[in-house]
């Protein structure tokens, strides 16, 4: 990737702290491959710093490694040489160098340090208190295990907790954004990469080098030297335990079992025993609960459905997962004709509906497509499975927006509106005082017929 793309708001924020005349300790977490590193090369570029990526070695030879990095940083080739027994003492060296006016220390993959010795936190707390929280130094601690990242540095129960000044949780890139890694793509192929890649940087740019995602998935995904083979396997063992009980959660939400009854009656375990690692799974970006947009009280609905937020997960747990053996076996015509069959139909129309609901109707909004701003944005369904994929609720004025969203290769025609209002007469939420509205997103436009109903009805949006 020749250029950084987007997270200004993350840089801007970093901006902000580094020109602080106080001391600054920021965290910055989330999963491998997310993008903190590059994010903070890119903030740094223009900056002395000193950057040191710990590893998972002894806390001794992370010290060593430390004490080269900072005597770099000093300009004093002696403290290499020499017998530093302690951390105080390497941080003292940093404290006492009078070459920078701001000081900038980065630790990256901090967790691997605190992991070798427990004990670190608590040391590198008393180094905050003590030498450099009244000083002019920025401190960034950086790291991609998510709930060690948590328990060592922002957890109530951390030694650290309350000295950080911010902290950053480095989210996947949104679609908008999409366009700026493939400049020439058409926007087909957009969303079609997207539905495999999602805003995984890394992702992203395995993916540049193809003009189509079938190429893309062969090169990229079957192919079992490729990082992406094994990535969900890698993801779930550097974070949990239990690898084995999280994949058969995740392979049975896959399946298209999302209420936890389900899931649980297909694994033959209780209830019960779900919620901690349903918990995990929301906690590192992989699943979401999601409840219909009308539910006044969503935390105690019982409407909820497990969904698997992460685009190349769901993908991998749909299309390579059940297919290994084949893969192994090297017969991937096999497993690409099963991909070429359902990916369209089974995947990418799914994640057109995320990004319809989740970008392009907030944008509507912002926009002032509607003269009410709507409270909830979600889908709604019914113990029937009747579904409705976008629904929009302004409580203050009973005002609500039905929708639905098509990647298809048809033109959407007047039978989708005539098949939502049959629909949306399920809908309980304020049924007899309700003004209801209507949006329609279609990948290939719509019906002659379509837009003249829009026009002569006046309530219907159609998405260009």
């Amino acid at each position: 990737m020749k250029e950084f793309i987007n997270r200004e708001k993350e840089r801007a924020f970093l901006e902000s702290e580094y020109n602080k005349e106080s001391a600054s300790f920021i965290v910055i977490y989330g999963r491998r491959r997310i993008g903190k590193t590059s994010l903070i090369k890119e903030f740094i570029k223009d900056k002395s710093a000193l950057f040191f990526l710990a590893t998972e070695e002894s806390e001794s030879e992370n010290r060593n490694a430390f004490k080269t990095a900072v005597s770099e940083y000093i300009n004093n080739p002696l403290l290499a040489q020499a017998d530093i027994p302690n951390w105080e003492e390497l941080f003292s060296y940093i404290v006492n160098d009078a070459s920078h006016d701001r000081k900038l220390i980065i630790i990256d993959e901090f967790q691997y340090i605190g992991k070798a010795n427990r004990a670190f936190v608590s040391v590198l707390q008393k180094i905050w208190d003590t030498m450099l929280s009244d000083k002019n130094i920025m401190l960034i601690l950086c790291g991609s295990l998510v709930n060690m990242m948590y328990s060592q540095t922002l957890s109530y129960d951390s030694p650290l907790y309350g000295r950080r000044t911010g902290q950053i949780k480095m989210k996947q890139i949104a679609f908008r954004c999409y366009r700026d890694f493939f400049p020439t793509a058409a926007q087909r192929q957009l969303i079609e990469n997207y539905a495999v890649t999602g805003g995984v940087p890394k992702y992203i740019e395995s993916f540049e080098l193809y003009d189509n995602v079938y190429t893309a998935i062969e090169r990229c995904v079957m192919s079992k030297e490729s990082y992406l083979y094994e990535e969900p396997a890698f993801l779930l063992e550097k974070e949990v335990q239990d690898v084995g009980s999280y994949f058969s959660i995740i392979k049975t939400i896959a399946s298209g079992k999302e209420k936890q009854s389900e899931i649980a009656s297909a694994l033959n375990v209780a209830q019960t025993n779900l919620p901690k690692y349903l918990k995990t799974l929301i906690d590192l970006d992989i699943l979401e609960r999601e409840v219909p947009a009308t539910e006044d009280k969503p935390e105690k609905s019982k409407m909820g459905l497990y969904k698997i937020k992460d685009n190349y997960i769901r993908f991998w747990f749909r299309f390579i997962y059940p297919y290994r053996s084949y893969i192994e076996m090297d017969n991937t015509d096999f497993v690409m004709q099963k991909i070429k069959a359902g990916f369209v139909t089974n995947h990418a129309a799914f994640v057109y509906e995320d990004i319809c609901r989740r970008e392009y109707m907030p944008d509507l909004v912002a926009n002032g497509s509607w003269s009410f701003t709507p409270t909830r944005i979600g889908r709604w369904w019914d113990r029937s499975d009747t579904e409705i994929d976008i629904v929009a609720i302004d409580e203050s004025s009973d005002n609500v927006i039905f929708g639905e969203c098509k990647f298809t290769n048809e033109p959407m025609d007047v039978d989708v509106y005539y098949q939502l209002l049959e629909k949306i007469e399920r809908v309980e939420w304020k049924k007899k005082t309700r003004k209801n509205h209507f949006v329609f997103f279609s990948f290939n436009g719509y019906t002659d017929k379509l837009r003249q109903l829009a026009e002569e009805k006046g309530d219907i949006l159609l998405y260009e």
